[in-house]
């Protein structure tokens, strides 16, 4: 179960300097509009504070209590917040572009390692300057819910978004050096979590499991600040016509509905801790659309082996398919 969490992203909106003392004041300053709406998490880009400085990558990547961590892990005991902070990391003997996970005391609960560094060279011998791709793909369990993370290019390869959702991830936190575009609107859409972008050239963005985009960076506003929860439902219209105005009449904002009439399909969102969505889909009888298409998937096995379909008992009961009821 999720509870309600208050998430910033940053965009450095293709601002740098040269240095990484420089690219970290600046970033320091929108952490500081970030951290005026006191976040539960703060997102932050691509290995932010090493955008842009002309250095070989030996230099610049960091152990775990480098500078770069620790002036992050000061910034999250102060106001209390996670961050997701990017960084070129140095472990082992070999150097990885990853995303450290500190916690609201500063410390550092997890870090994951870019499964897929992009190529820089033209014959695919070495990859982001001497970049080893990661080994494992990872979710968080933060205070208010189960968090998966990617880093830029690893949009370019569906299998690990599916993944996540798979182990439980209710939001995905995407670290790039570029916009991403359409692509994080469809692994919302088709994974029914949330996406969160935090990049270093000018659209953050936060999309819902619906696939639609409810806040944004631009390039004169840098920090983006979204209200959610991740305990949520995405539901199908059939057989739940009334749900929506069943529910918003009897919790108003305790409860966030939103529709999109064009898929057919509405997100519930609890806002309030002491009700979770589990309790109201028993008190209205729905379900996730998950369940939805897995009851037909159940019934097309049957059919196509020549059987009929046993009768399945969902939560809907006999409402009627396309209409409202009182």
């Amino acid at each position: 179960m999720g509870k309600a969490a208050r998430v910033a992203t940053v965009c450095q909106a293709g601002r740098f300097y040269g240095t990484v003392e420089g690219n970290l004041k600046h970033v320091a300053k929108l952490m500081e509009i970030a951290f005026s709406y006191d976040p539960d998490l703060v997102c932050l880009p691509e290995a932010f504070a090493t955008a842009s400085v002309r250095k070989p990558l030996e230099e610049l990547a960091e152990p775990l209590d480098g500078p770069i961590v620790r002036a992050m892990a000061e910034m999250a005991r102060e106001h209390g917040s996670y961050i997701i902070c990017p960084l070129y990391t140095k472990r082992g003997g070999r150097i990885y572009n990853s995303a450290v996970v500190l916690d609201r005391s500063g410390d550092v609960v997890g870090v994951y390692d870019k499964l897929h560094p992009v190529t820089s060279s033209h014959d695919y011998t070495v990859f982001e300057e001497g970049v080893t791709p990661g080994s494992e793909l990872k979710v968080f369990d933060l205070d208010f819910g189960r968090v998966g993370i990617q880093i830029c290019f690893d949009i370019m390869f569906p299998e690990t978004w599916r993944e996540l959702a798979e182990r439980g991830a209710k939001m995905v936190v995407w670290c790039s050096a570029y916009n991403g575009g359409f692509a994080l609107r469809a692994y919302a859409y088709l994974h029914r979590y949330y996406v969160v972008s935090s990049v270093r050239t000018d659209k953050s963005v936060v999309v819902d499991p619906l696939g639609n985009v409810v806040a944004e960076t631009d390039a004169l506003k840098n920090v983006a600040v979204a209200e959610l929860s991740l305990d949520y439902a995405v539901v199908h219209y059939d057989f739940n016509y009334s749900v929506p105005d069943w529910i918003m009449r009897k919790y108003g904002r305790r409860v966030e509905v939103r529709s999109s009439r064009d898929d057919a399909l509405f997100l519930v969102e609890s806002r309030d801790p002491s009700l979770t969505v589990e309790q109201l889909q028993r008190e209205f009888g729905f379900e996730p659309v998950e369940v939805y298409v897995r009851r037909h998937r159940l019934a097309y096995g049957r059919l196509l082996r020549g059987e009929r379909p046993p009768p399945q008992e969902a939560a809907h009961g006999r409402r009627p398919m396309y209409s409202k009821v009182e």
